[in-house]
């Protein structure tokens, strides 16, 4: 496996959108009901959305084959927006790669502490990344409530 990491493009957009959609759809079935994958995958299409993320993000993509297979994004020096995995590609050390690069990027920020709003289904990786629960969060999308962790490593 050759696997490429760069910044992420505007040009990009459509790759990341149809990454993020089926990464939920197909990834998170066993741990949020089909009504929430729903909505939640549903939100990939705010093209505004995705070109503000690669313009004031530390925002990579890996990639392979000429293939984006994963992307993660790093906010104001500490805070993991986005990480996802190609469902065809998990558990091949794409996302340690992607959290390595995060982690590396931060470091150079001096912040005490990383944090991030983890999905149930990503929580065991953030955790095996040293990272701890600090509460689990409920947001609505479309009137429907889907939970998440707010987990922290410190520094």
């Amino acid at each position: 496996m050759h696997l490429i990491l760069r910044l992420a493009q505007t040009a990009d957009i459509p790759a990341l959108q149809a990454l993020y959609k089926s990464t939920i759809e197909l990834s998170c079935i066993n741990d949020y009901t089909p009504e929430q994958i729903r909505v939640w995958a549903a939100s990939a299409q705010n093209d505004e959305r995705w070109k503000k993320r690669i313009e004031g993000q530390y925002f990579i993509v890996a990639i392979i084959a000429q293939a984006i297979v994963g992307f993660a994004s790093l906010e104001n020096g500490n805070y993991i927006d986005m990480m996802y995995v190609h469902h065809n590609h998990l558990r091949r050390g794409i996302a340690n790669l992607l959290m390595d690069a995060l982690e590396k990027k931060a470091s150079s920020h001096h912040l005490k502490e990383l944090y991030s709003n983890v999905s149930k289904t990503a929580k065991p990786f953030f955790e095996k990344r040293g990272f701890q629960v600090v509460k689990e969060n409920w947001i609505e999308i479309e009137g429907v409530s889907i939970s998440n962790y707010r987990m922290v490593k410190e520094r």
